[in-house]
C-alpha cells in the first residue's frame, strides 16, 4: 500500500513549480522582445554580421602584417584591397571561361532541347509536335494572364538585388573598420562597463570571436572538399568549365542548401548540353553523393570539433534555422548555436562551485600522512 501524500511537501512542490513557470515565462517574453527588436533592426544587423564573418576570414593576414610592423590602417587597407581583388578574380574566373564558351554552350542547349523533344516523341511517351505546340501556347497564355504578378516578382527581385549590393558594400566598409580598430574594442568595452560586467562581457566577446573564426574556417574547409571532389569527378567525365564549376561550388558552400542546389544544377546542365544525358546523370550522382557525405558526415564532424558542438546538434540547428528563417537562418544557425553554447558554458563556470581541496589523511597517532 502506497504512503499518503504529504500536504506540506505537495504545497511546496506546487509553489516551486509555479515560481519556475513564471520565471521561464518571463525569460520567454524577454527573448521574444529581443528577437522582435532584432527583426526591426535587421537592415543594420545583417551587414554587421556579414562584416564580422568577413573579418574572421581576413583577420589572420591582418594580424600577420601588424606583427611585421605595419600600421593598423595600412594593414587593414591592404587586406581589404586584396580581398576585393580576390573577389573580383573569383568572378572573372567564373565569368571569362563561360563567356568564351557561350556559343558552344548555346548550341549545346539547343541540341539538348532537340534531343529531349525527340525522346519525348518516341515510346513510351509518344508526345507529338502538336501536343508540344499546344502546351507551349497554353504556357504563353498563362504567362500573359499573370503579367502583373511577373512585374511584381521582377520588382521584388530587383529590390532584393539592390539590398544585397548595399549589404555587401556596408559589410566591406565594416570589415575595414573591424580590421583597423578591432583590437581596441575589448579594452574600450572594459572601460565602459561597470563592476563585474567589465570582466564578464569582454571575456564572452573574446570567446565568441574565436567561435566565429572556427565557423568560417570550417565552412571554408567543407567548401574546399566539395570543390575538389566534384571538380575531380567533372574532370574525369570530361565536362567543360571544370575550374569555374569548382570555384562556384566552393563559393556556394557558404550559402547552405540553395548554394549547393544552384551549383549542382549548373554542373548538371553543362554536362547535359556538352556530354549528353548519360554523363549528366553520372554528374548528378556524383554531386548527390558528395553533398550527402559532406552534409551528413563531414560538415557535422568538422563543425562539431571546431565549435564544440555535437554533430547531432549541428544537424538539428541547421534544420531549425532553415525552417524559421530560410537561407539566412541556415547560414546563421550554427554560429548562433555556438555563441549560445559559449555564453552557457561561461555562466556555468561562474555559477559552479570551486573544486574543494581533499582533506589530508591522518594516521591514528594524529600525524599527517604524506600525499
Amino acid at each position: 500500500m502506497s504512503a499518503p501524500l504529504s500536504p506540506t511537501r505537495t504545497r511546496a512542490a506546487l509553489r516551486t513549480s509555479a515560481r519556475v513557470s513564471v520565471e521561464l515565462l518571463l525569460v520567454l517574453v524577454l527573448l521574444t522582445v529581443a528577437l522582435w527588436l532584432l527583426g526591426r533592426m535587421w537592415s543594420v544587423v545583417w551587414p554587421l554580421v556579414v562584416g564580422l564573418l568577413l573579418t574572421t576570414l581576413t583577420w589572420p593576414l591582418t594580424r600577420f602584417l601588424r606583427r611585421r610592423g605595419w600600421r593598423p590602417a595600412l594593414a587593414a587597407s591592404a587586406v581589404t584591397v586584396l580581398f576585393l581583388l580576390v573577389g573580383a578574380g573569383v568572378v572573372a574566373l567564373i565569368a571569362v571561361p563561360v563567356a568564351s564558351q557561350s556559343g558552344q554552350l548555346t548550341d549545346g542547349v539547343v541540341e539538348g532541347i532537340q534531343r529531349v523533344r525527340e525522346w519525348a516523341a518516341g515510346p513510351p511517351l509518344n508526345i507529338g509536335d502538336d501536343q508540344i505546340t499546344k502546351a507551349f501556347d497554353t504556357a504563353v497564355a498563362r504567362v500573359q494572364d499573370s503579367a502583373g504578378s511577373i512585374v511584381t516578382v521582377l520588382f521584388t527581385g530587383v529590390s532584393t538585388a539592390v539590398n544585397g549590393v548595399v549589404t555587401a558594400v556596408l559589410a566591406v566598409f565594416l570589415m575595414f573598420f573591424f580590421l583597423k580598430d578591432g583590437p581596441r574594442f575589448l579594452p574600450w568595452l572594459t572601460r565602459q562597463l561597470p563592476g563585474r560586467l567589465a570582466t564578464d562581457i569582454p571575456t564572452v566577446a573574446a570567446r565568441g570571436w574565436d567561435t566565429l573564426g572556427a565557423f568560417v574556417r570550417s565552412q571554408a574547409l567543407v567548401g574546399l572538399c566539395d570543390a575538389v571532389f566534384i571538380g575531380l569527378g567533372l574532370w574525369i567525365l570530361g565536362v567543360p568549365l571544370v575550374l569555374p564549376l569548382a570555384v562556384l561550388t566552393f563559393v556556394s558552400a557558404f550559402v547552405p542548401i540553395v548554394g549547393a542546389l544552384f551549383a549542382g544544377f549548373v554542373a548538371v546542365l553543362i554536362a547535359l548540353v556538352s556530354n549528353g544525358v548519360g554523363d549528366a546523370l553520372i554528374t548528378l550522382a556524383i554531386i548527390i553523393a558528395v553533398q550527402q557525405i559532406e552534409g551528413n558526415v563531414l560538415q557535422p564532424i568538422i563543425q562539431s570539433r571546431g565549435l564544440g558542438l555535437h554533430a547531432a546538434v549541428v544537424l538539428l540547428v541547421v534544420t531549425l534555422g532553415g525552417n524559421l528563417a530560410g537561407i539566412v537562418g541556415s547560414l546563421l544557425a550554427v554560429p548562433a548555436a555556438a555563441l549560445i553554447a559559449v555564453v552557457w558554458n561561461y555562466v556555468r563556470e561562474q555559477l559552479g562551485e570551486p573544486p574543494q581541496e581533499p582533506e589530508p589523511d591522518e594516521s591514528p597517532s594524529g600525524a599527517t600522512l604524506p600525499a
